[in-house]
């Protein structure tokens, strides 16, 4: 039976990290609500990310995996035996793996699915773990939100749509609210950090920007990030002329949502806050230097982005010995996008008020 036929009743979602790449998933899954309406979707996540997916009107539990708890053989073993007898429990019909990484791929034949979907190029050799292996495109031929859509096609939900639905609690919007209120607009959000040290920015770019931000529209800066990315953020800040708020490594998940969701701007590194706030509708600006805007860029606003010219650009390496995109990617170079967008923002707020 092709997938377009195939009537479930318990799925599951298997895509447990990082950040972005769960955002990058997000229109699958309302996508999949309007193919199963009356069915249980579940997303298996990473504990650390459960939050963001709580209270999604397309989702109806998570069922979160505590990848922290792998340490030692005792406690890894217990840890994954006792989530497969949860996986089991669930005795999901449907199994959805958009990870495609061993992990996921032992995880999606755990649950004894009878039927368990996947890419056919998924890596580590997670594609033996399924019944149906989908026809996507190669990891470097379209962005990330194209190949996850994959699966909607499948389904025949293809021609739907891409909605990006991220919850928003009213409490925590409230919450931002307070804490950006004393801020001049516009409201640039930044996001000056990275896992990778290839993807980080300078600061001193950082701030050259924001400054030239200030002296054309006033506003202020609102930094976000994880706590290992501070002081890269104290960093900036000292350098700035303008007003500022260090939110960095200071929210949870739904603060930050809500913060982004009230920001006029994003400016940042291709990282998950940059990829939140495209699904929240921000206009974002991003440097690019070791991966591509065409495969990661902010989903919609690749035009807004500006990669290095240097040849080894877009090479996707985690570590350089080498890392001269970054004196090429001048903030000269990315001044002209950050300009444009807030002159928008000028213009419409103005239209707004008059």
């Amino acid at each position: 039976m092709t997938l377009d036929r195939v009537d479930a009743h318990r799925i599951a979602i298997i895509k447990p990290s990082a950040l972005g790449d769960i955002v990058h998933s997000l229109p699958v899954l309302s996508a999949l609500r309007v193919r199963f309406p009356a069915a249980s979707i579940t997303w298996v996540v990473n504990r650390s990310c459960e939050s963001l997916l709580t209270g999604h009107p397309d989702l109806t539990d998570t069922l979160p995996f505590d990848r922290g708890a792998l340490k030692g053989v005792r406690s890894s073993l217990a840890t994954v035996w006792k989530f497969a007898g949860e996986l089991r429990r669930k005795r999901f019909d449907l199994v959805i793996d958009m990870q495609g990484l061993l992990r996921s791929g032992i995880m999606a034949r755990l649950t004894g699915a009878p039927i368990r979907v996947g890419f056919a190029n998924a890596r580590e050799g997670s594609r033996y773990a399924y019944t149906h292996k989908l026809n996507s495109p190669p990891l470097t031929a379209a962005h990330a939100v194209d190949r996850m859509w994959t699966v909607a096609e499948a389904f025949g939900v293809g021609d739907l749509p891409k909605v990006f639905r991220v919850p928003l609690r009213p409490v925590e919007v409230e919450a931002a609210r307070a804490a950006l209120a004393a801020l001049p607009r516009p409201v640039v959000a930044v996001a000056v950090g990275a896992k990778w040290v290839t993807k980080r920015w300078p600061a001193a770019h950082f701030a050259e920007l924001l400054n030239r931000a200030h002296a054309r529209t006033g506003g202020s800066a609102v930094f976000v990030g994880a706590s290992e990315d501070s002081a890269l953020s104290r960093e900036v800040t000292a350098a700035l002329r303008g007003p500022a708020v260090d939110l960095t490594g200071r929210t949870t998940l739904p603060r930050l949502s809500a913060v982004l969701s009230l920001a006029d701007v994003m400016l940042g590194n291709d990282t998950g806050p940059l990829h939140l706030a495209a699904a929240l509708g921000r206009p974002c600006v991003a440097p690019y230097t070791c991966t591509k805007v065409t495969r990661h860029g902010p989903y919609t606003q690749g035009t807004n982005c500006v990669e290095t010219a240097v040849p080894c650009g877009g090479s996707y390496l985690k570590k350089c010995s080498n890392m001269i995109c970054m004196p090429d990617l001048t903030p000269d170079r990315l001044w002209p996008k950050l300009a444009e967008t807030l002159d928008t923002w000028k213009r419409q707020r103005g239209s707004l008020s008059a």
